[in-house]
């Protein structure tokens, strides 16, 4: 009977361990070496160590200026897009919506969204997008501005636009990429925005970073 007990008791402790190792999963820390060197500037491309991404100063839907102090001690979520796209954009931001219901009550997490094309995405244009696809102002900026610090903040801080031409301030090409950024500024992961799956791993990941 001693034995038995002790055998049950056993189970529960590797049990209990097993759960516990699972709720702690420890997500990895990006850097501009970690990603295809066609979405890095060619000044960070070997970089390994040490990346968070940079402040930025940008203008929202409401025309209110957003930058790194609002998404303070957040973590938040990134992506590139264009309000005029009509092949990936829409079901990024179908998921982006997603992501914005399931987090709603949670004050810890935000989401942020960048017109690659600052000259047609003007403020009119940006609250238009966000009232017909039911962005949260509190929850999500929807944002345009300079395009050469738009350009630079996807080329050197969040990895998620291809380079097109020979570097300078001609249109370039965003990825599906959401882009997960912690309370310290750092990467933690990168997932494809059009995919069921990858946003099942990144709503379990933002689960994760704002507990």
């Amino acid at each position: 009977m001693y034995k038995t007990l002790l055998f049950f008791l056993c189970l529960v402790i590797l049990s209990l361990e097993s759960c516990n190792q699972t709720s702690q999963k420890q997500l990895p820390i990006y850097n501009p070496s970690d990603f295809n060197s066609e979405l890095v500037d060619r000044s960070l491309v070997n970089t390994n160590e040490n990346h968070i991404v940079a402040d930025f100063k940008l203008v929202n839907q409401n025309g209110q200026t957003i930058t790194q102090e609002d998404y303070k001690d957040k973590t938040y979520v990134v992506d590139f897009f264009f309000t005029s796209c009509p092949s990936i954009c829409p079901v990024m931001t179908y998921n982006m919506v997603k992501l914005q219901k399931e987090f709603l009550s949670n004050t810890e997490v935000m989401f942020l969204s960048i017109s690659v094309t600052p000259d047609i995405d003007s403020i009119p244009v940006l609250r238009k997008y966000a009232t017909d696809k039911g962005v949260i102002d509190s929850k999500w900026n929807v944002t345009t501005g300079n395009k050469k610090h738009i350009y630079e903040l996807a080329r050197k801080s969040y990895f998620a636009v291809i380079e097109q031409g020979d570097g300078g301030l001609q249109d370039f090409i965003h990825t599906p990429n959401f882009i997960l950024v912690d309370k310290q500024k750092q990467i933690r992961g990168i997932y494809d925005g059009t995919n069921d799956t990858e946003i099942h791993r990144l709503t379990d990941d933002l689960k994760i970073l704002s507990n």
